[in-house]
């Protein structure tokens, strides 16, 4: 029976296909995704469809194209819901979202709203009013690096700094450039800085108290919100080894399910006060200093790492299919994910070996090697529906690069860090 709905993924990343499997899992669907360019981990797919239409990530070029897809979809049969597989995409679609909606869904929050959400000094204000922990931070602007005085900080070092503005940082270009930095003194941070706002980069930057501790202090957690304003899932996964390539430190690449029920009444209370609407994705840290979980940002959309909420049994895609086209969900009950540990999966974004050989030695890591030898592990990209040649090729290429990234940005960026 062909479903009575039609999504449409933006974007042509990880995350696209880890929502693109994710529908034809539940529903044994091809789903179509219209993106700015063609990237590898969708490329010879036969469960999506990429259609390319330069300029389409940013305006004028992305409401070019969304003005001839309403006259496309205009008389169209069945909803059609639009899914947003990364920032730039949940931005335009809430920036757009009244002139959307009469012809799509459009699950997200208004765009006032997600400006302050995605700004991180936005994000830190509306913890602060709303209770959420968060780590000790700083502003550092462009008048402090001029006037000279943005080494004075409230917190001791190491210190963690990253762009307030992730969008124009993609322009800023220097040697030794990353996403974001371990800085472990003060000439450290006078050279960073320096260096940042004399190639480019105007926008305000984060500096935070570093919180100690390897990468499996990090926690994810995903939540889908209802049309209604109520929390109706949450999955919480365990992050225990990170991607240390400069341009991608942050990325997750092996995920254990947990649960903890007092995080998510926090988050479940965080999000219904905010009215917030559709897929959020939390990054936070476990402070062991003072037992508490901060929280370090909200993505406004399932992450690229967010099939772990899928492979453990929280179907991604239908939540919005529950929610929008069946309106099943304000009856039920919220899911509170990974109760039961006899059901976990990990999830994996690198060889089994690389996660073996980097990833911190903790009882999480032996938790973790045991349902590999049980066999109970997944990955986003390597699903048997999807296996003709040429794609199957090109994923062992891209988890191969895996060796040499880590074998040459590991110690430098991440494990010099975590030696007790």
């Amino acid at each position: 029976m062909e479903p009575k709905f039609t999504p449409i993924l933006l974007g042509s990343d990880i995350n696209v296909y880890g929502m693109a499997r994710s529908f034809n899992e539940a529903y044994g669907i091809t789903v179509q995704a219209w993106a700015a360019t063609q990237l590898a981990a969708t490329r010879y797919s036969s469960i999506v469809n990429v259609e390319v239409h330069p300029g389409f990530a940013e305006d004028p070029g992305f409401m070019k194209v969304m003005n001839q897809k309403i006259a496309e979809y205009k008389d169209h049969k069945e909803p059609v819901i639009l899914i947003a597989c990364g920032d730039g995409y949940a931005e335009l679609l809430a920036k757009h979202k009244k002139e959307l909606e009469g012809t799509f869904i459009v699950p997200y929050i208004n765009y006032d709203l997600l400006e302050k959400l995605i700004s991180k000094e936005g994000f830190y204000q509306i913890a602060e009013e709303y209770g959420l922990p968060y780590p000790g931070t700083k502003i550092i602007t462009m008048d402090d690096y001029k006037n000279n005085t943005f080494m004075k900080i409230p917190f001791d070092y190491p210190v963690e700094l990253k762009p307030e503005d992730p969008v124009s940082w993609l322009n800023c270009q220097f040697e030794g450039r990353k996403k974001a930095f371990t800085i472990h003194d003060e000439a450290e941070l006078i050279d960073i800085v320096t260096k940042i706002y004399t190639h480019g980069y105007v926008e305000d930057l984060i500096l935070q108290d570093f919180i100690p501790g390897d990468d499996s202090n990090m926690r994810v957690l995903n939540a889908y919100v209802d049309k209604d304003h109520k929390v109706k899932m949450m999955c919480m996964g365990h992050p225990l080894l990170e991607d240390p390539t400069p341009q991608s430190i942050g990325n997750y690449m092996a995920i254990l399910p947990e649960y903890n029920q007092k995080l998510y009444d926090t988050v479940q209370a965080f999000l219904e006060k905010l009215n917030y609407t559709g897929m959020a994705n939390f990054d936070i840290k476990y402070d062991e200093r003072d037992g508490e979980y901060k929280f370090f940002e909200i993505n406004l959309r399932q992450g690229r790492s967010s099939f772990y909420v899928t492979l453990n049994g929280y179907n991604l895609a239908k939540w919005y299919v529950e929610d929008y086209v069946e309106d099943s969900l304000k009856d039920k009950p919220t899911v509170y994910g990974n109760k039961d540990k006899s059901k976990y999966m990990l999830w994996l974004g690198v060889p089994v070996k690389i996660f073996k050989k980097y990833a911190f030695d903790n009882p999480a890591k032996k938790e973790a090697e045991k349902l590999i030898s049980e066999g109970r592990y997944g990955t986003t990209v390597f699903y048997k529906k999807d296996r003709n040649f040429k794609r199957w090729l090109l994923m062992h290429y891209m988890f191969h690069n895996y060796i040499d990234r880590y074998k040459k940005y590991y110690e430098v960026n991440k494990g010099q860090y975590f030696k007790k």
